[in-house]
Protein backbone atom coordinates (compact mmCIF):
# COMPACT_ATOMS: atom_id res chain seq x y z
CA UNK A 1 0.00 0.00 0.00
CA UNK A 2 2.91 2.37 0.67
CA UNK A 3 3.82 2.43 -3.04
CA UNK A 4 0.99 4.81 -3.90
CA UNK A 5 1.16 7.06 -0.84
CA UNK A 6 2.80 10.47 -0.83
CA UNK A 7 5.70 11.14 1.56
CA UNK A 8 3.44 13.47 3.56
CA UNK A 9 1.04 10.59 4.16
CA UNK A 10 3.81 8.09 4.86
CA UNK A 11 5.17 10.38 7.58
CA UNK A 12 1.85 9.91 9.38
CA UNK A 13 1.08 6.29 8.61
CA UNK A 14 4.34 4.34 8.38
CA UNK A 15 5.66 2.52 11.42
CA UNK A 16 2.25 2.05 13.07
CA UNK A 17 1.29 -1.09 15.02
CA UNK A 18 -0.94 -3.68 13.38
CA UNK A 19 -4.57 -2.54 13.09
CA UNK A 20 -5.99 -5.21 15.37
CA UNK A 21 -9.09 -4.52 17.48
CA UNK A 22 -8.01 -3.02 20.77
CA UNK A 23 -4.44 -2.45 19.59
CA UNK A 24 -2.73 0.87 20.38
CA UNK A 25 -2.46 3.45 17.61
CA UNK A 26 1.11 4.30 18.58
CA UNK A 27 4.03 1.93 19.20
CA UNK A 28 5.15 1.38 22.77
CA UNK A 29 8.44 2.43 24.34
CA UNK A 30 10.40 -0.62 25.48
CA UNK A 31 12.79 0.23 28.32
CA UNK A 32 15.10 -2.73 28.68
CA UNK A 33 18.81 -3.18 28.13
CA UNK A 34 18.59 -6.95 27.74
CA UNK A 35 16.08 -9.67 26.91
CA UNK A 36 15.27 -13.18 28.12
CA UNK A 37 16.91 -15.78 25.92
CA UNK A 38 17.43 -19.50 25.79
CA UNK A 39 19.84 -21.49 23.69
CA UNK A 40 21.49 -20.17 20.56
CA UNK A 41 20.04 -16.77 19.51
CA UNK A 42 18.13 -16.86 16.26
CA UNK A 43 18.13 -14.03 13.69
CA UNK A 44 15.67 -11.38 14.76
CA UNK A 45 15.53 -12.50 18.39
CA UNK A 46 15.93 -9.58 20.83
CA UNK A 47 19.07 -10.14 22.89
CA UNK A 48 20.82 -6.92 23.96
CA UNK A 49 19.98 -3.33 23.15
CA UNK A 50 23.38 -2.49 21.66
CA UNK A 51 22.46 -4.92 18.87
CA UNK A 52 18.82 -4.01 18.39
CA UNK A 53 15.82 -2.57 20.21
CA UNK A 54 12.10 -2.90 19.51
CA UNK A 55 11.53 0.84 19.93
CA UNK A 56 13.89 1.56 17.02
CA UNK A 57 11.85 -0.45 14.51
CA UNK A 58 8.81 1.80 13.92
CA UNK A 59 10.99 4.86 13.33
CA UNK A 60 13.36 2.91 11.07
CA UNK A 61 10.43 1.54 9.09
CA UNK A 62 8.89 4.99 8.69
CA UNK A 63 12.10 6.70 7.59
CA UNK A 64 12.93 3.88 5.20
CA UNK A 65 9.53 4.31 3.59
CA UNK A 66 9.96 8.10 3.39
CA UNK A 67 13.28 7.67 1.59
CA UNK A 68 11.76 5.12 -0.82
CA UNK A 69 14.02 2.34 0.43
CA UNK A 70 12.97 -1.33 0.36
CA UNK A 71 14.79 -1.69 3.69
CA UNK A 72 14.25 0.00 7.06
CA UNK A 73 16.56 2.84 7.98
CA UNK A 74 19.17 2.50 10.74
CA UNK A 75 18.86 4.94 13.64
CA UNK A 76 22.07 6.16 15.31
CA UNK A 77 22.85 8.02 18.51
CA UNK A 78 23.63 11.23 16.59
CA UNK A 79 23.88 12.57 13.10
CA UNK A 80 27.66 12.42 13.32
CA UNK A 81 27.49 8.77 14.34
CA UNK A 82 25.60 8.09 11.11
CA UNK A 83 28.13 10.16 9.16
CA UNK A 84 31.03 8.27 10.75
CA UNK A 85 29.43 4.89 9.98
CA UNK A 86 28.93 5.88 6.35
CA UNK A 87 32.48 7.19 5.94
CA UNK A 88 33.70 3.89 7.41
CA UNK A 89 32.54 2.29 4.15
CA UNK A 90 35.57 3.91 2.51
CA UNK A 91 38.51 1.46 2.56
CA UNK A 92 41.70 2.43 4.37
CA UNK A 93 43.65 4.85 2.24
CA UNK A 94 40.66 5.46 -0.03
CA UNK A 95 39.62 8.88 -1.24
CA UNK A 96 36.39 10.70 -0.47
CA UNK A 97 35.23 13.72 -2.46
CA UNK A 98 33.00 16.10 -0.56
CA UNK A 99 31.69 19.68 -0.78
CA UNK A 100 34.00 22.41 0.45
CA UNK A 101 30.94 23.81 2.24
CA UNK A 102 29.78 20.57 3.83
CA UNK A 103 28.63 20.57 7.44
CA UNK A 104 31.66 21.74 9.38
CA UNK A 105 31.79 18.74 11.73
CA UNK A 106 31.77 16.42 8.72
CA UNK A 107 34.81 18.36 7.50
CA UNK A 108 36.41 18.02 10.93
CA UNK A 109 35.79 14.27 10.96
CA UNK A 110 37.25 13.70 7.50
CA UNK A 111 40.33 15.74 8.45
CA UNK A 112 40.71 13.62 11.59
CA UNK A 113 40.34 10.40 9.60
CA UNK A 114 42.93 11.66 7.12
CA UNK A 115 45.41 12.19 9.95
CA UNK A 116 44.70 8.98 11.84
CA UNK A 117 43.80 6.40 9.23
CA UNK A 118 45.04 7.65 5.89
CA UNK A 119 41.71 8.72 4.41
CA UNK A 120 42.32 10.90 1.37
CA UNK A 121 40.06 13.95 1.30
CA UNK A 122 39.31 16.17 -1.68
CA UNK A 123 36.90 19.08 -1.42
CA UNK A 124 35.04 20.48 -4.42
CA UNK A 125 32.45 23.06 -5.37
CA UNK A 126 29.55 20.60 -5.46
CA UNK A 127 27.56 22.96 -7.70
CA UNK A 128 30.24 22.55 -10.39
CA UNK A 129 29.16 19.22 -11.85
CA UNK A 130 32.04 18.77 -14.28
CA UNK A 131 34.73 19.53 -11.71
CA UNK A 132 33.05 17.28 -9.14
CA UNK A 133 32.81 14.36 -11.54
CA UNK A 134 36.42 14.83 -12.62
CA UNK A 135 37.41 14.51 -8.96
CA UNK A 136 35.52 11.21 -8.55
CA UNK A 137 37.87 9.29 -10.86
CA UNK A 138 39.74 6.93 -8.57
CA UNK A 139 37.68 7.99 -5.54
CA UNK A 140 35.97 5.51 -3.24
CA UNK A 141 33.07 7.79 -2.30
CA UNK A 142 31.37 10.98 -3.37
CA UNK A 143 29.72 12.76 -0.46
CA UNK A 144 26.93 15.13 -1.46
CA UNK A 145 25.02 17.83 0.37
CA UNK A 146 22.29 19.59 -1.56
CA UNK A 147 21.57 22.25 -0.53
CA UNK A 148 24.92 22.62 1.22
CA UNK A 149 25.35 23.73 4.81
CA UNK A 150 25.57 26.71 5.14
CA UNK A 151 26.05 28.14 1.63
CA UNK A 152 22.91 26.56 0.10
CA UNK A 153 24.57 25.47 -3.13
CA UNK A 154 22.40 23.04 -5.10
CA UNK A 155 23.96 19.98 -6.70
CA UNK A 156 22.83 18.25 -9.88
CA UNK A 157 22.23 15.05 -7.93
CA UNK A 158 21.12 12.73 -10.77
CA UNK A 159 24.15 13.69 -12.88
CA UNK A 160 26.54 13.32 -9.95
CA UNK A 161 25.19 9.90 -8.98
CA UNK A 162 25.39 8.57 -12.53
CA UNK A 163 28.87 9.97 -13.11
CA UNK A 164 30.28 8.85 -9.77
CA UNK A 165 28.96 5.34 -10.26
CA UNK A 166 30.49 5.24 -13.73
CA UNK A 167 33.80 6.15 -12.05
CA UNK A 168 33.35 3.34 -9.51
CA UNK A 169 32.56 5.47 -6.47
CA UNK A 170 29.86 5.02 -3.88
CA UNK A 171 27.54 8.01 -3.43
CA UNK A 172 26.39 9.14 0.01
CA UNK A 173 23.98 12.05 0.41
CA UNK A 174 23.39 14.08 3.56
CA UNK A 175 19.68 14.82 3.10
CA UNK A 176 19.20 16.77 6.33
CA UNK A 177 18.40 20.12 4.70
CA UNK A 178 16.12 18.87 1.93
CA UNK A 179 14.39 16.14 3.98
CA UNK A 180 12.67 13.24 2.16
CA UNK A 181 9.90 15.69 1.25
CA UNK A 182 12.35 17.70 -0.85
CA UNK A 183 14.27 14.87 -2.46
CA UNK A 184 14.74 11.11 -2.22
CA UNK A 185 18.37 10.46 -3.23
CA UNK A 186 17.94 6.68 -3.38
CA UNK A 187 15.45 7.19 -6.22
CA UNK A 188 18.32 8.79 -8.18
CA UNK A 189 20.56 5.83 -7.40
CA UNK A 190 22.49 7.09 -4.35
CA UNK A 191 23.90 4.31 -2.20
CA UNK A 192 23.42 5.77 1.28
CA UNK A 193 21.35 8.65 2.64
CA UNK A 194 22.29 10.24 5.96
CA UNK A 195 20.17 12.42 8.25
CA UNK A 196 20.69 14.42 11.36
CA UNK A 197 17.37 13.31 12.85
CA UNK A 198 17.90 16.04 15.45
CA UNK A 199 16.84 18.58 12.85
CA UNK A 200 13.69 18.45 10.67
CA UNK A 201 12.72 14.82 11.19
CA UNK A 202 12.35 15.10 14.98
CA UNK A 203 11.66 18.80 14.66
CA UNK A 204 11.41 20.01 18.25
CA UNK A 205 15.00 20.61 19.38
CA UNK A 206 14.71 18.01 22.12
CA UNK A 207 16.63 14.96 20.87
CA UNK A 208 20.03 14.22 19.33
CA UNK A 209 19.81 11.38 16.81
CA UNK A 210 21.01 10.36 13.37
CA UNK A 211 20.03 7.86 10.71
CA UNK A 212 21.37 6.15 7.61
CA UNK A 213 19.23 4.66 4.86
CA UNK A 214 20.25 2.33 2.04
CA UNK A 215 18.49 -0.04 -0.29
CA UNK A 216 21.53 -2.36 -0.44
CA UNK A 217 21.36 -5.24 2.09
CA UNK A 218 25.16 -5.59 2.20
CA UNK A 219 25.73 -1.90 2.88
CA UNK A 220 23.00 -1.96 5.52
CA UNK A 221 24.67 -4.91 7.25
CA UNK A 222 28.00 -3.06 7.28
CA UNK A 223 26.40 0.09 8.68
CA UNK A 224 24.58 -1.95 11.33
CA UNK A 225 27.82 -3.69 12.30
CA UNK A 226 29.50 -0.31 12.76
CA UNK A 227 26.64 0.86 14.96
CA UNK A 228 26.93 -2.24 17.14
CA UNK A 229 30.70 -2.42 17.51
CA UNK A 230 31.15 1.33 18.03
CA UNK A 231 28.21 1.65 20.39
CA UNK A 232 26.64 4.36 18.23
CA UNK A 233 23.16 3.50 19.45
CA UNK A 234 20.10 5.56 20.28
CA UNK A 235 18.06 5.63 23.47
CA UNK A 236 14.46 4.40 23.20
CA UNK A 237 12.87 7.60 24.52
CA UNK A 238 14.71 9.71 21.96
CA UNK A 239 13.66 7.46 19.09
CA UNK A 240 10.05 7.45 20.25
CA UNK A 241 10.11 11.27 20.39
CA UNK A 242 11.62 11.40 16.91
CA UNK A 243 8.84 9.22 15.55
CA UNK A 244 6.27 11.48 17.17
CA UNK A 245 7.96 14.49 15.60
CA UNK A 246 8.05 12.78 12.22
CA UNK A 247 4.25 12.64 12.14
CA UNK A 248 4.07 16.42 11.63
CA UNK A 249 7.05 16.71 9.28
CA UNK A 250 5.00 17.72 6.25
CA UNK A 251 3.04 20.36 8.16
CA UNK A 252 6.15 21.87 9.74
CA UNK A 253 8.14 21.92 6.50
CA UNK A 254 5.24 23.36 4.52
CA UNK A 255 4.77 26.19 7.02
CA UNK A 256 8.44 27.02 7.56
CA UNK A 257 9.26 26.78 3.85
CA UNK A 258 6.44 29.14 2.92
CA UNK A 259 7.61 31.63 5.54
CA UNK A 260 11.22 31.32 4.39
CA UNK A 261 10.18 32.31 0.88
CA UNK A 262 8.41 35.41 2.16
CA UNK A 263 11.31 36.43 4.39
CA UNK A 264 13.97 35.82 1.74
CA UNK A 265 12.14 38.02 -0.76
CA UNK A 266 11.77 40.85 1.76
CA UNK A 267 15.37 40.56 2.94
CA UNK A 268 16.60 40.78 -0.65
CA UNK A 269 14.95 44.22 -0.89
CA UNK A 270 16.12 45.57 2.47
CA UNK A 271 18.73 48.36 2.29
CA UNK A 272 20.65 46.95 5.27
CA UNK A 273 21.19 43.60 3.51
CA UNK A 274 24.21 42.97 1.28
CA UNK A 275 23.30 39.47 0.08
CA UNK A 276 20.66 36.78 0.52
CA UNK A 277 21.12 33.13 -0.42
CA UNK A 278 17.91 31.15 -0.82
CA UNK A 279 17.23 28.72 -3.68
CA UNK A 280 13.67 29.98 -3.98
CA UNK A 281 14.81 33.43 -5.16
CA UNK A 282 14.89 33.66 -8.96
CA UNK A 283 18.25 35.45 -8.68
CA UNK A 284 19.86 32.69 -6.60
CA UNK A 285 22.56 30.64 -8.38
CA UNK A 286 20.83 27.41 -7.38
CA UNK A 287 17.30 28.43 -8.36
CA UNK A 288 17.06 26.60 -11.68
CA UNK A 289 18.33 23.32 -10.26
CA UNK A 290 16.26 23.61 -7.12
CA UNK A 291 13.14 24.27 -9.22
CA UNK A 292 13.90 21.21 -11.33
CA UNK A 293 15.19 18.74 -8.76
CA UNK A 294 13.79 19.63 -5.34
CA UNK A 295 10.26 19.33 -4.02
CA UNK A 296 10.63 22.70 -2.28
CA UNK A 297 13.15 25.44 -1.61
CA UNK A 298 13.65 24.66 2.07
CA UNK A 299 13.53 26.67 5.27
CA UNK A 300 17.14 27.86 5.51
CA UNK A 301 18.24 31.35 4.46
CA UNK A 302 21.77 32.70 4.16
CA UNK A 303 21.94 36.40 5.09
CA UNK A 304 24.84 38.86 4.89
CA UNK A 305 23.98 42.29 6.34
CA UNK A 306 25.67 45.51 5.27
CA UNK A 307 28.55 46.21 7.62
CA UNK A 308 30.34 42.89 7.72
CA UNK A 309 31.02 40.69 10.73
CA UNK A 310 30.23 43.36 13.33
CA UNK A 311 26.85 43.99 11.75
CA UNK A 312 26.10 40.26 11.63
CA UNK A 313 26.87 39.92 15.32
CA UNK A 314 24.75 42.98 16.05
CA UNK A 315 21.75 41.42 14.30
CA UNK A 316 22.09 38.26 16.39
CA UNK A 317 22.26 40.35 19.55
CA UNK A 318 19.28 42.52 18.56
CA UNK A 319 16.65 39.89 17.72
CA UNK A 320 14.17 38.95 20.42
CA UNK A 321 11.95 36.32 18.78
CA UNK A 322 14.59 34.51 16.74
CA UNK A 323 16.71 32.24 18.94
CA UNK A 324 20.51 32.62 18.75
CA UNK A 325 21.40 28.92 18.58
CA UNK A 326 23.46 26.53 16.50
CA UNK A 327 20.83 24.02 15.44
CA UNK A 328 18.14 24.14 12.78
CA UNK A 329 14.95 22.47 11.63
CA UNK A 330 13.01 22.98 14.86
CA UNK A 331 9.65 24.61 15.35
CA UNK A 332 11.42 27.71 16.65
CA UNK A 333 13.28 30.08 14.33
CA UNK A 334 17.05 30.23 14.94
CA UNK A 335 19.99 32.17 13.60
CA UNK A 336 23.74 32.29 14.05
CA UNK A 337 26.92 33.60 12.43
CA UNK A 338 28.56 30.46 11.11
CA UNK A 339 32.19 31.60 11.10
CA UNK A 340 32.09 31.98 14.88
CA UNK A 341 33.20 28.34 14.69
CA UNK A 342 36.91 28.03 13.96
CA UNK A 343 36.26 24.77 12.13
CA UNK A 344 33.82 26.29 9.62
CA UNK A 345 35.08 26.30 6.03
CA UNK A 346 37.33 29.34 5.46
CA UNK A 347 35.47 30.12 2.23
CA UNK A 348 32.26 30.79 4.17
CA UNK A 349 32.00 34.59 4.55
CA UNK A 350 32.73 35.93 8.03
CA UNK A 351 29.44 37.83 8.04
CA UNK A 352 27.16 35.00 6.90
CA UNK A 353 24.13 34.45 9.12
CA UNK A 354 22.35 31.10 8.76
CA UNK A 355 18.65 31.51 9.45
CA UNK A 356 16.51 28.45 10.19
CA UNK A 357 12.88 29.49 9.77
CA UNK A 358 10.41 27.88 12.17
CA UNK A 359 6.64 27.81 12.32
CA UNK A 360 5.90 31.11 14.07
CA UNK A 361 3.74 33.73 12.36
CA UNK A 362 5.78 35.09 9.47
CA UNK A 363 4.86 38.70 10.23
CA UNK A 364 6.18 38.37 13.78
CA UNK A 365 9.42 36.92 12.43
CA UNK A 366 9.73 39.73 9.91
CA UNK A 367 9.12 42.50 12.43
CA UNK A 368 11.84 41.08 14.67
CA UNK A 369 14.34 40.79 11.81
CA UNK A 370 13.44 44.15 10.31
CA UNK A 371 13.86 45.89 13.65
CA UNK A 372 17.27 44.26 14.14
CA UNK A 373 18.42 45.26 10.65
CA UNK A 374 17.14 48.82 11.01
CA UNK A 375 19.01 49.16 14.30
CA UNK A 376 22.28 48.82 12.38
CA UNK A 377 21.76 52.49 11.48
Amino acid sequence: MTDDLSPATLAVTAGRPARDPGAPVNPAVVLSSTYVSAGVPQPGDPMYTRYDAPTWHPFEEALGALEASPLPALVFGSGMAAVAATLALVPRGGRVVLPRHAYQVTLVLTADLAERSGLQVQTVDIADTDATLAATHGAAMLWVESPTNPMLEVADLPALVAGAHAAGALVAVDNTFATPLGQQPLVHGADVVVHSVTKYLAGHSDVVLGAAVTGDPDLRARLAAYRTTHGAIAGPWEVWLALRGLRTLALRVERSQRSAGVLAARLAEHPAVAEVRYPGLPTDPGHERASRLLGGFGSIIGLRPQGGRAAADAVVDAVRLWVPATSLGGVESMLERRRRFATESPTVPEDLLRLSVGIEDVEDLWRDLERALTSLG
